[in-house]
């Protein structure tokens, strides 16, 4: 599964000219992009005309070790040779955070991203989004659910923060691909209302079956409440 979601963002890669990717972070994606770093060492995933933009951030500076920033240097950046100045992020300690939200949001504008990789939260969240009435249009800084920082706490990082930075709904839909990665039974429930149920800001992450290019890769316990094949969606189901 892991290796089938990298394999899509390598094919964005090995397409000539600059490529834009939106990347996410969190423990869905660690085994992506190990499986990324081993393209990339076989030639397969050539980083040097890659630009990356990452989906949100913490209220926390890019040297924190608990930051996204930082786990994308851990986990991929560094191991591909991604320059410095490829790399675009959301500052989360940024003095004015709605300015730096609005900075973000200019410089995803240039460009429409080539291909945008995603996961999905226990809820349903998608980047930050959390389910609500209505969902971020834009970049923008967000209140976090009680059940998301629980999830971060989890993972180490506490406490948890309230708030966080995130790109909107429809800055992800304007990306030309989307692939979609969950893993895991606690993801499962989410994974068939956003895939099956009707698009809804209660359901964030059901807001990508509106996109023509969606691909799904799920491992066995992430599909395992769906029941049949969604027609507006490519689903790759099979171990890690």
């Amino acid at each position: 599964m892991a290796r089938r979601a990298a394999e899509e963002i390598a094919r964005v890669l090995r397409r000539k000219g600059r490529r834009r990717l939106v990347l996410a972070s969190g423990k869905t994606m660690v085994a992506v992009y190990a499986e990324l770093v081993r393209l990339h060492r076989q030639g397969r995933a050539p980083f040097r005309r890659a630009e990356t933009f990452n989906l949100d951030e913490l209220l926390l500076p890019p040297e924190h070790p608990l930051s996204f920033r930082a786990f994308m240097e851990r986990h991929l950046f560094s191991r591909v040779g991604l320059p410095a100045e490829s790399v675009h992020f959301l500052r989360g300690d940024a003095a004015n955070l709605e300015a730096e939200c609005r900075r973000y949001e200019r410089q995803l504008a240039r460009a429409t991203p080539d291909i945008a990789l995603v996961g999905i939260g226990a809820n349903g969240h998608l980047a930050y989004l959390e389910p609500g009435r209505s969902l971020a249009p834009v970049t923008a800084r967000v209140r976090l659910s009680p059940s998301t920082r629980r999830d971060l706490g989890a993972q180490g990082i506490r406490p948890a923060p309230r708030e966080a930075l995130t790109m909107g709904i429809e800055t992800i839909l304007s990306a030309r691909e989307i692939v979609l990665v969950a893993t895991g039974r606690s993801k499962a429930a989410a994974v068939a209302r956003a895939l099956k149920g009707r698009v809804t800001p209660s359901c964030p992450a059901s807001f990508l079956t509106l996109h023509g290019s969606l691909s799904v890769f799920l491992d066995s316990a992430a599909a395992s409440s769906l029941e049949i094949r969604d027609p507006k969606s490519e689903i790759r189901s099979g171990p890690e």
